[in-house]
């Protein structure tokens, strides 16, 4: 039997409801709403740029060209620039490479940067923010002795965007910020992103690449920030820590053209989730002002509808894992018009109970024939 040192035994409910992610709604048959990857994804040029890319993996992954590609979209040096297996290795890689006296998240957020603290050993002050704010941060909330300090923008689950300017005053000598930007390209112009800011010290950016062009499986992330904290984050990494397709949709990812396409999904999304809120029912709260490709919505009864939800053959995202949420809370991906109106006829037949087993899968537009 293997035993935990004292100080690193994980506490029963710390981390395992920390480590619930939207994939573990899905099952077989039921229509996605749980997991913000964009629909459709990735596209056909990726496809063939990934096939090329395993053609040319029996040789070891050149990080190089990836790293500069990286770099140049950004305005940064390559030696502010940490690739990694997706955004949540450097959560790990930050956690192992960091000895915080104070670490503050900001919740309700992304789990994992909670978790990976937790799994190396660093005690969490959580920030809870208010839903009577619209789940707003205010920066002079957090506290002056904090030398971390981890926050989402725009936040999962709530969508909100925080304005830049704030994000940007919580950084100072002595402390690390680490915003985690996975959304950030969901924003038409990414007007709250400091991917580009060199001048503030210790910010430390993290995107991925899982999001607007459907990667998860890839594992394809990076890290911003100062050449120091890169370098000490990457002396926790494995060799060849990324395949040589996740390199070759780095590069490919970009480039101005690939860039482009990327604001020209934002700016669908935008029409998307306008017209997913208007067909909401009644009876459902939307919490937040949402500027990304998901939506935190409140209905009474949480766990129930949930489950009705999922009967009529719907997966939504539970939001009772996140700290500060309830089984009444729940994330709901943004798609395409027809899908939402079908999403929103159900979950107003189940809020009034005139819903039928099986009445959600109707003949909305995009939903394959064999899972309506």
């Amino acid at each position: 039997m293997v035993e935990w040192p004292q100080e690193r035994r994980p506490r029963r409910g710390d981390v395992t409801d920390l480590r619930h992610h939207g994939d573990a709604e899905l099952a077989p048959g039921l229509i996605d709403l749980a997991v913000n990857v964009r629909a459709g994804t990735p596209p056909p040029w990726l496809r063939a740029v990934l096939h090329d890319a395993v053609d040319r993996s029996a040789g070891y992954p050149d990080a190089a060209p990836a790293r500069a590609a990286v770099a140049a979209a950004h305005g940064r040096d390559p030696a502010q620039v940490l690739l990694t297996a997706g955004a949540a290795e450097a959560f790990v890689l930050l956690a192992r490479a960091l000895r915080p006296r104070r670490a503050v998240v900001v919740h309700p957020s992304f789990t994992e940067p909670e978790a990976a603290l937790r799994a190396a050993g660093h005690p969490v002050t959580r920030l809870l923010l208010s839903p009577a704010d619209g789940y707003r941060l205010d920066p002079a909330a957090v506290p002056d002795d904090a030398d971390l300090v981890v926050l989402g923008n725009p936040t999962n689950p709530t969508s909100v965007l925080h304005p830049a300017a704030g994000v940007a005053g919580l950084t100072r000598p002595g402390r690390v910020v680490l915003v985690d930007e996975a959304f950030a390209d969901t924003v038409p112009g990414e007007p709250a992103s400091l991917a580009g800011r060199t001048d503030l010290p210790g910010l430390l950016v993290v995107r991925s690449l899982t999001k607007t062009w459907g990667l998860a499986g890839l594992r394809v992330g990076y890290a911003l920030g100062p050449p120091e904290l890169v370098a000490a984050m990457a002396d926790q990494q494995p060799p060849w820590p990324l395949s040589t397709p996740a390199l070759a949709a780095l590069v490919a990812c970009s480039t101005p053209a690939a860039r482009a396409e990327a604001h020209g999904a934002a700016v669908a999304l935008t029409g998307d989730r306008a017209a997913l809120l208007a067909a909401l029912p009644p009876g459902v709260a939307v919490l937040g002002e949402p500027r990304s490709s998901f939506v935190l919505l409140r209905v009474p009864d949480g766990a129930r509808v949930r489950a009705a939800l999922r009967d009529a053959g719907w997966a939504v995202r539970r939001g009772d894992s996140f700290p500060g949420l309830t089984t009444d809370h729940l994330r709901v991906a943004v798609r395409d018009l027809g899908t939402s109106r079908a999403f929103a006829r159900t979950l107003a037949g189940i809020l009034s109970g005139t819903h039928g087993p099986g009445s959600a899968r109707e003949t909305a537009p995009g939903i394959p024939e064999e899972i309506r």
